[in-house]
């Protein structure tokens, strides 16, 4: 329980990582891609000490539209944003916009930041039709006479799904404490992506690590399952497997806004989870026929062969 108060700290040395750090979000020769439905480039370089001329050329570039940094230019009289941005479609469509401006209307050009962007927009909505699947599936289970086997319900011999929802659970935690408590970590992350956990600050390590484990641990249960059950039923227990790794996740990221229940909260949640595992999840035997794992001794489930 101690090593859990040990999160706050990360956090703390995650911001102290970037004050000693000239770390800027772009640079001069960065990619991007329009995210928005339309932006509206200057012609003209603003000037020092010259009022911002509404009156010149205004081209637009739209969505989707490739853009590039061509330039940056600091005008400190400018009461609405002094950092102005040089854009560049093409040689021919190219101007200039308020870097504020511009940070809201474009992603990186980069498979990292486009999913985090994609994921941040669409996330509950994907949610919200997984989730509704998943109880679909539930209220079959509980009305159907062929009892399939369902997440938490009727569960299959493996400790894969229990250890994917406690990584997940962690990932959550972390996820949400970065963004909540060191967000310029964050912000400097999605402009900046990479996969490789190492040279990072501790907290985001500790976040890609999870994330990389949770990959392992899902693979590792959509094979068990598909070993233990026929594809049909094995694909509804992924499916409410799914919908309990989104109830764990809501949950946990809104957990992480008040960090000693988060703490205790998810400490329960592990302690629960392992009890049930081996109570009710663990293979205890193998069946001496079919090879296949068994909780207790007796008729196997799998072949209905007697192990005694």
């Amino acid at each position: 329980m101690k090593a859990l108060w040990l999160l706050p700290l990360t956090f703390i040395l995650a911001s102290c990582y970037y004050q000693d750090k000239d770390a800027t979000l772009y640079a001069v020769g960065d990619n991007f891609e329009l995210c928005v439905d339309s932006l509206s480039l200057q012609s003209s370089q603003p000037l020092h000490n010259q009022p911002i001329d509404t009156t010149c050329e205004q081209m637009n570039v739209y969505l989707g539209n490739p853009l590039v940094v061509a330039e940056t230019l600091i005008i400190p009289e400018d009461s609405v944003d002094s950092v102005w941005v040089k854009l560049a479609r093409d040689q021919f469509t190219m101007g200039w916009t308020h870097q504020r401006t511009f940070l809201e209307s474009v992603v990186p050009d980069d498979p990292i930041s486009q999913f985090i962007h994609l994921f941040s927009v669409r996330h509950l909505l994907v949610f919200a039709i997984i989730f509704a699947l998943s109880l679909i599936v539930l209220l079959w289970q509980v009305f159907s006479s062929k009892r399939p086997h369902v997440f938490f319900l009727r569960d299959i011999l493996s400790p894969y799904p229990t250890f994917l929802l406690i990584t997940l659970a962690a990932s959550a935690l972390l996820y949400a404490g970065i963004q909540h408590y060191v967000p310029e970590t964050w912000v400097l992350y999605y402009y900046h992506p990479t996969l490789n956990p190492f040279g990072l600050p501790l907290i985001l390590s500790l976040f890609l690590c999870s994330v990389w484990l949770l990959l392992v641990l899902a693979i590792a249960t959509i094979d068990e399952v598909l070993r233990q059950i026929p594809t049909g039923e094995g694909f509804m227990y992924l499916l409410s497997l799914l919908g309990c790794c989104i109830l764990c996740y809501l949950l946990f990221t809104l957990a992480a806004l008040s960090p000693g229940a988060s703490y205790i909260l998810y400490a329960l949640f592990v302690l629960i989870l392992l009890l049930r595992y081996f109570r009710h999840s663990r293979a205890r035997y193998i069946c001496g026929s079919c090879g296949k794992r068994m909780q207790s001794l007796g008729k196997c489930p799998h072949c209905g062969a007697e192990n005694t």
